[in-house]
């Protein structure tokens, strides 16, 4: 584990620790040391809280990924968000004190417990840790929008393109590569998220590992070409689809050349 520390046989993390994962200062007039967050972990496949479940506590993910997904009264899944580590899970519990998600564990996960009246009480005394942590709440929704936005926008090809710009991204936040990685989510999941079916989602990668965007190997995931996967609006037609050379612009920039260029 990154941060904690054991006691009475259970790993903790003060403030300090949970501010750091979070992303935001420490607030300085509290006793750090005193004011300590417990551990839990779930196993791959674990509900950390389900739909309905009467909501009392936020979840900081210390390491490993989730998803979150609304269940409709047929069983379909709609998933909403993969968090990972330095995400903040259970915030839509807040307004009807019940969770209207369930988040459900895609790997091994250590989260770190947040009692809201804990919290709450904290915020009363100390204003500008509630501030920091309504800061976190703001930022998980603006992600949200982005998503929501990004679904209205843009084609199916571009959505997959930005989902794993995105995900290298935040693997490169948290240390590790964003040039070859793992996914935890399975396709059908990652067509969930972005409003396309499973088919489509597995054709648009087979498709950027034929024209050399990516290379594929069953969950493993290598980014070629992070700034045309950025700015990719439509795949060219199959017939044409070749490996895109890259060029030098005038400029002195790399650009893909050929047929991708035209879809740009």
């Amino acid at each position: 584990m990154e941060a904690g520390r054991q006691r009475q046989g259970r790993l903790w993390s003060n403030l300090k620790e949970v501010c750091d994962l979070l992303h935001i200062p420490a607030a300085n007039s509290i006793a750090n040391e005193e004011l300590l967050f417990q551990h839990v972990q779930f196993k791959t496949g674990q509900r950390i809280h389900t739909i309905g479940q009467p909501f009392d506590t936020l979840y900081i993910v210390n390491s490993g990924f989730l998803k979150t997904v609304l269940i409709d009264e047929y069983g379909n899944e709609q998933v909403l968000s993969f968090p990972m580590k330095g995400d903040m899970l259970g915030v839509d519990g807040i307004h009807t004190r019940h969770y209207s998600s369930e988040a459900v564990a895609l790997s091994d996960c250590d989260l770190i417990l947040l009692p809201f009246k804990k919290l709450t009480a904290l915020g009363r005394i100390h204003l500008e840790l509630e501030n920091m942590m309504y800061g976190v709440m703001s930022r998980e929704l603006v992600r949200e929008q982005a998503m929501i936005g990004m679904l209205g926008a843009l084609s199916a090809e571009a959505r997959v393109a930005r989902f794993l710009v995105a995900l290298a991204e935040r693997f490169a936040q948290m240390g590790y590569s964003s040039k070859l990685f793992n996914l935890r989510m399975t396709r059908h999941e990652i067509g969930s998220y972005l409003g396309l079916t499973l088919e489509t989602v597995s054709r648009t990668l087979s498709a950027f590992n034929e024209i050399g965007l990516i290379s594929v190997d069953q969950r493993t995931i290598g980014i070629k070409d992070p700034e045309a996967l950025k700015t990719l609006r439509r795949l060219p037609p199959s017939r044409t689809r070749g490996k895109p050379a890259t060029g030098k612009s005038k400029g002195g920039d790399t650009v893909p050349s050929g047929q991708l260029l035209a879809a740009l």
